[in-house]
């Protein structure tokens, strides 16, 4: 069992649901970063989720987009992911998993990339922009390493990719709650509920719902039916607004909406 996988099972075992928490590295400098990552841990976070800034962020929203730019003119590299990974997962257990496009990856090295995260202390990759068809490379190294690869399945997702998505992913698989961009809905759609059900009749075990989700009854409503809930902007927000105070206050509230009668106490 990894580590991610571990993670959600020990919430559930709480009776509740996971709570993945999204920051980009860099915002809104490279060691606040770091602190606001501790504090998403530190507050209730169960997996902690880092966006390494790029320059081409066609699955953001304006909110992250606008952190990572920032990330970007203030002179981030690539070499300060492996930083930030090592100095958070020195200060907590929390598993932290890394989202990231593509292109930077190929361009760092697939396997390079895979050993500097393992000896970092990095758990995995989710990977919005790539197939697990199109992943062969990046399969062998995680594979080789132990690091988990979460892919991403969509409410238009067919079922034949729906069986490729979750026999290829581990930690868990990363649900798209709507078509479009990361932000904040005042609702969520339906098609989350319905995907996560073709998913379960389809072998999936570890579901966990993401992009728009942005308060505590919608964290709330997605642990009736979900493994895990995944928050991005919110938190973004918060930091951008009112700094590290801020974020462990709404890191707090949303963590309050992860309890469910779903899952027995103690297992």
């Amino acid at each position: 069992m990894s580590r991610v996988e571990e993670a959600i099972r020990k919430a559930h075992g709480a009776g509740r649901g996971a709570f993945v928490g999204y920051l980009p590295v860099g915002y809104p400098d490279l060691d606040t970063s770091i602190q606001a990552a501790l504090t998403l841990a530190r507050n209730g976070v169960d997996v902690i989720e880092l966006g390494p800034p790029y320059s081409d962020p066609v699955m953001d929203g304006a909110i992250i987009q606008e952190a990572t730019q920032h990330a970007l003119a203030n002179g981030f590299r690539m070499r300060d992911l492996f930083t930030a990974v090592a100095e958070i997962t020195a200060q907590t257990d929390v598993p932290v998993v890394v989202m990231t496009y593509w292109n930077p990856v190929l361009q760092y090295g697939v396997d390079r990339y895979a050993d500097d995260l393992l000896a970092a202390g990095g758990a995995g990759l989710i990977t919005p922009d790539i197939t697990p068809e199109a992943a062969g490379e990046w399969i062998a190294a995680s594979e080789r390493t132990g690091l988990d690869r979460i892919f991403l399945a969509a409410p238009t997702s067919s079922d034949e990719r729906l069986d490729l998505v979750i026999s290829s992913s581990t930690g868990f698989v990363y649900t798209v709650s709507t078509m479009g961009i990361t932000g904040e809905r005042d609702a969520l759609d339906r098609a989350a509920r319905t995907l996560v059900d073709r998913m379960r009749a389809r072998g999936a075990t570890r579901a966990c719902v993401g992009i728009g989700i942005s308060t505590p009854d919608q964290v709330s409503g997605v642990i009736k039916y979900a493994d895990g809930a995944i928050v991005g902007t919110a938190l973004v927000r918060s930091l951008r607004d009112g700094g590290l105070d801020a974020l462990a206050e709404t890191t707090r509230a949303l963590a309050a909406g992860t309890p469910t009668a779903r899952f027995d106490t103690g297992n």
